[in-house]
C-alpha cells in the first residue's frame, strides 16, 4: 500500500513539504510523511463530519476527555508506564506544551539542558523565550551517538541549571536512550532538583531490537519531576490536526496550569482527539505496516548512500541524520544537493551546535521515490570534482 504511493500524486498534496518545493525538486526535508492516512482515522472524520460538529461531550469537562484515558492505557500497555489520566493535558502542538511548561515553571534567563544538536524549533523556543542552553554535545564514538554523563553533571551544577529537555528518541540523531543513559540522566535530575520535560513523540517509530523505555516509568521519584509530552503526530503523520498530550507529572507545573485561565493555552478540536484516539486505539496494523517500510527503507540508505558520507542506522524515527563533512562540502552541504540534485534536505547548521557539515534526510516515502532521492545524490557526488567545494 504505502509503496502505491506516486509521484504524481505527492506533487499534488497542498502540504509544506511537497508544496513549498519547486517542481522536479524531490523534498526529504520537514518530518512529513508520504503514506497514506491510515483508514481508521480517515473513517473517525468522516463519520464526525456526517453526524456532528458542534461543542464535543466533554467541553466543559475537561477531565473526561477520552484521549486523557486511551493515552493511560497506551503508555502502559506499550511501555509498561502507569499513569494518571487525570494529569494528562492536550496542547494543539508539542511545541505550544514545550512552551507552556517552560512559561509556567521558568523564568527568563533560567538555564535549560538539551542534547544537541537539536530540533530547530527546540532552539528557537529558547532563544524566544530568553532561556539559555545548555548543550550536552551527541558524540560520535565510532559506533554510534553517546554523551558523557560526567561533563553534563558537573554543567548543571555549574550553571544552575533548571531543566532537563530530554528529546527520547533524539531527533535528528535517531538515538533510543537505553536504561542505564536514562537512570543516570535521572539521576542528575534528582540530585540537582531539575524538572525533566520529556518529548517522546519518536517512541511508536523505534525500530527493533531497541525498546523505547519512558524516563518517567523509571521511578516514581522520576516521574513526580517529569512532564511527558507526545502525539500521534509523526508515527501516524497527523501534524496538521494539531493535537498532543502531556502527562504532568510533576506536581509544581500541575498547580501552576491549574493556576492559569483554562482557556489561556487554547483548545484542541473535537476533530483532532477523534483522529489521534482512532490512531491508538485502531491503527495499529496500519503503524505495522509503515514501521515495516520504514525499517526497509533505513537500510536502502545506509546501502545505497553516497560515498564519503558517514551515518549510522538510526534506532527510531524515519530520519538519517548524514555526515558529510568528508566531501568538503562546506558548513551546510543541503545548498549543494538542493542545486546539483534537486533534492531537498534540512541544513545541519538549523540544528544548532554539532550541525555544520551534516544535514538530515526524511526516507519516510515510497521505494521509488526513495530510490530517486538517493539515486540523484549519489550522481552528484561521484560527478562532483575532487578537492574541498
Amino acid at each position: 500500500m504505502f509503496d502505491a504511493v506516486t509521484l504524481e500524486s505527492l506533487r499534488r498534496r497542498p502540504g509544506v513539504k511537497w508544496g513549498a518545493v519547486e517542481p522536479g525538486v524531490l523534498p526529504a526535508w520537514i518530518a512529513d510523511q508520504d503514506f497514506p492516512v491510515a483508514a481508521p482515522v480517515r473513517d473517525a472524520l468522516l463519520r464526525n463530519l456526517d453526524a456532528d460538529l458542534g461543542y464535543p461531550a466533554w467541553d466543559d469537562h475537561p477531565e473526561a476527555n477520552p484521549l486523557n484515558r486511551a493515552f493511560a492505557e497506551r503508555m502502559a500497555s506499550r511501555h509498561d508506564f502507569v499513569l494518571d489520566p487525570g494529569h494528562v493535558r492536550l496542547f494543539t502542538e508539542l511545541i505550544q506544551a514545550l512552551q507552556v511548561v517552560l512559561h509556567v515553571a521558568t523564568r527568563p534567563g533560567d538555564t535549560v539542558a538539551m542534547h544537541v544538536p537539536a530540533y530547530p524549533p527546540f532552539l528557537q523556543t529558547l532563544t524566544d523565550m530568553n532561556r539559555r542552553l545548555l548543550p550536552i554535545p551527541m558524540v560520535d564514538d565510532g559506533d554510534g551517538w553517546s554523551f558523557d554523563t560526567e561533563r553534563l553533571a558537573e554543567d548543571v551544577a555549574r550553571h544552575g541549571c533548571r531543566v532537563l529537555l530530554l528529546v527520547n528518541p533524539h531527533n535528528p540523531t535517531g538515538r533510543v536512550m537505553n536504561h542505564r543513559e536514562l537512570s543516570a540522566l535521572a539521576e542528575i535530575a534528582a540530585r540537582h532538583d531539575l524538572l525533566v520535560v520529556s518529548d517522546e513523540i519518536h517512541a511508536d517509530l523505534t525500530h527493533e531490537p531497541n525498546r523505547h523505555i519512558p524516563i518517567a516509568s523509571l521511578s516514581p521519584d522520576t516521574a513526580a519531576r517529569t512532564v511527558t509530552l507526545t502525539s500521534a503526530g509523526k508515527a501516524f503523520n497527523l501534524a496538521g490536526l494539531r493535537c498532543s498530550v502531556a502527562h504532568v507529572g510533576d506536581g509544581r507545573v500541575r498547580r501552576a496550569l491549574e493556576s492559569q485561565p483554562p482557556l489561556l493555552f487554547g483548545e484542541v478540536s473535537s476533530l483532532s482527539v477523534l483522529a489521534t484516539l482512532a490512531a491508538w486505539q485502531e491503527g495499529d496494523a496500519w503503524l505495522a505496516e509503515a514501521r515495516a517500510t520504514l525499517t526497509r527503507n533505513r537500510r536502502m540508505v545506509a546501502e545505497s548512500l553516497p560515498a564519503g558520507i558517514r551515518h549510522y542506522l538510526p534506532e527510531a524515527t524515519y530520519l538519517a541524520w548524514l555526515d558529510c563533512r568528508a566531501l568538503g562540502l562546506d558548513t551546510d552541504p543541503t545548498a549543494f544537493f538542493l542545486d546539483h540534485t534537486g533534492v531537498r534536505l534540512s541544513p545541519g547548521p538549523d540544528f544548532g551546535p554539532g550541525g555544520d557539515g551534516f544535514t538530515r534526510l526524511n526516507f519516510a516515502t515510497s521505494r521509488g521515490v526513495l530510490e530517486e532521492i538517493l539515486h540523484r545524490m549519489r550522481t552528484a557526488v561521484e560527478r562532483r570534482a575532487p578537492g574541498p567545494a
